[in-house]
């Protein structure tokens, strides 16, 4: 921990903490807006958030790549869905063309943040000193902080024993019996990758997963040559691809048309997997969209060859190098890959974030929370992107950021027309509201009603990750900031005369 006495203190109109694919866009959207006194709090060395840290074999993007960019800096992609290297490459590209990179104190981890009301600002404590910030914008990601397993005897596996998001990349698994823990999006990605090279790989699933084919293909240079002269053909290639990952969306929040979607991904387990006994392991029992959903056309196919066993059950313990399952097996194994997930919607900052009364974690403890994803009550000034229940199966993450900017900037824009000690904190009454509308209409979708679980429940029956809506009314309700769902607290009478010019027409009592 950082001694403040011997840091540096500098301040800032708004703080952005994360440089993650979030605090790129925030930073771009900030400075479109108008806001040139912008700094990123970023703890590592370099910019990438998640497609910095899995490195793991096979990492990718699954929706497609047209819709993985932002609006404003489209991408000549080499595939489909896009490979962690080319992602992370466009961010960094991306970062540099509009000069992010200045505005980001790498290697700066915030370990305090707190809100002075006296002073109508928030103060942050980091690695390398202070900083005091008018506004703080948390883009930290929900991919952020992996999930390791409560695993009796984990600690006694004399072999190489690592997360697949921390991969270990100075282990050979060439000729190494794997033993892989998990069955999520990132087994369903690595496994085909590692198949090959290993003696035997021992894959240990509690839940059954929905597969849907994946199509990908590649994007040769002449097609991008034919975009550039047609921009309005990639336009609808793009189009094409919203409107299909939006026709899986539909039934997702209406279940009773799920079954032509069941159907496919059924048809794509029968003609990958012959064995009878294995596809009977591999079927969910629960309906498709219930847990996270997964594309694959090379996974199915990895778990028939001869060197890979599907164990269908839950690891219960680790006895020296052999792994135990709930049904009472043994396995031995040499490697160790703990693909269990991450601490989905859990900010690490949490407990050390201080509001008017109380840290974020203690506000949280219920169940996480947010207005629009956006705001939480008690913490004024404070905005988190891509927060509780804004994501869906089938919706592209820039997508939400863009939306969700535009409301941050117009809030902000606002705020700065309130004068120097302005503040605003959205009311209880308005997030109460809102989230009453939200889990009523949850209750009707796949995410809540299709008998699975997983990540999307922050607590037992409380899913925090979900939005229930289509894109497009996410977009809209993102798409301008109303001012009556905040309390306000102006600087001085002339300046409260101005900020209200510039708000919408309400009555005098909404100004406070």
């Amino acid at each position: 921990m950082a001694d403040d006495s011997i840091g540096q203190h500098y301040e800032a109109e708004v703080v952005v903490i994360g440089a993650g694919i979030s605090g790129l866009a925030a930073v771009i959207a900030l400075r479109e807006a108008g806001f040139d006194d912008v700094v990123v709090l970023e703890k590592s060395a370099r910019l990438g958030g998640t497609w910095r840290d899995n490195t793991y074999p096979g990492c990718g993007c699954d929706v497609p790549a047209m819709l993985y960019e932002y609006t404003f800096a489209p991408h000549t992609w080499s595939r489909g869905f896009a490979g962690r290297p080319e992602i992370l490459d466009y961010l960094d590209n991306t970062a540099t063309a509009h000069g992010v990179h200045d505005a980001i104190r790498y290697d700066t981890e915030v370990l305090e943040a707190r809100w002075e009301p006296a002073a109508h600002r928030w103060r942050l404590r980091t690695t390398s000193g202070t900083c005091a910030a008018r506004a703080v914008i948390v883009a930290t990601g929900p991919w952020h902080r992996p999930r390791i397993p409560d695993i009796p005897g984990l600690d006694t596996f004399p072999g190489a024993a690592f997360h697949s998001a921390r991969w270990d990349h100075g282990v050979d698994l060439a000729g190494q019996r794997v033993a892989v823990v998990g069955t999520g999006a990132s087994t369903v990605q690595f496994l085909p990758e590692i198949q090959p090279r290993a003696a035997r790989v021992d894959v240990f699933q509690s839940t059954p997963q929905w597969v849907l084919p994946k199509p990908d293909y590649p994007l040769p240079p002449g097609l991008h040559r034919y975009f550039a002269r047609h921009p309005a053909a990639r336009r609808a290639l793009r189009g094409l691809h919203h409107l299909t990952q939006e026709s899986i969306g539909f039934p997702l929040r209406h279940p009773s048309l799920l079954r032509p979607l069941e159907t496919l991904a059924r048809l794509h387990l029968r003609t990958s997997v012959r064995d009878r006994a294995l596809r009977r392991a591999l079927t969910p029992d629960y309906r498709l969209g219930g847990r996270r959903l997964i594309t694959s056309s090379t996974y199915y196919a990895a778990l028939t060859r001869p060197n890979v066993r599907l164990r269908p059950t839950r690891v219960t313990a680790v006895d020296g190098s052999d792994v135990i399952g709930a049904d009472g097996s043994r396995t031995r194994a040499d490697v160790l890959v703990l693909a269990t997930g991450f601490h989905i919607g859990d900010i690490p900052l949490a407990p050390h974030l201080h509001g008017t009364e109380g840290t974020l974690a203690e506000s949280w403890a219920g169940s996480r929370r947010a207005y629009l994803g956006t705001s939480v009550s008690g913490y004024p000034n404070l905005f988190l992107l891509i927060g509780p229940n804004l994501l869906t199966g089938t919706t592209a993450v820039p997508t939400v950021l863009e939306a969700q900017l535009r409301y941050v900037t117009d809030a902000l824009s606002r705020l700065r027309a309130g004068g120097a000690s302005a503040t605003l904190d959205v009311r209880p009454g308005a997030e109460a509201a809102y989230q009453r509308a939200l889990h009523e209409a949850l209750s009707g979708t796949v995410y809540n009603a299709g008998g699975g679980t997983g990540y999307y429940f922050g607590l037992p029956g409380v899913n925090t990750f979900c939005w229930p809506w289509s894109t497009a009314r996410l977009v809209k309700r993102l798409h301008a900031f109303d001012p009556d769902d905040y309390t306000w607290q102006l600087s001085l009478p002339a300046q409260a005369d101005a900020a209200h010019d510039a708000l919408p027409a309400q009555p005098s009592d909404r100004l406070r």
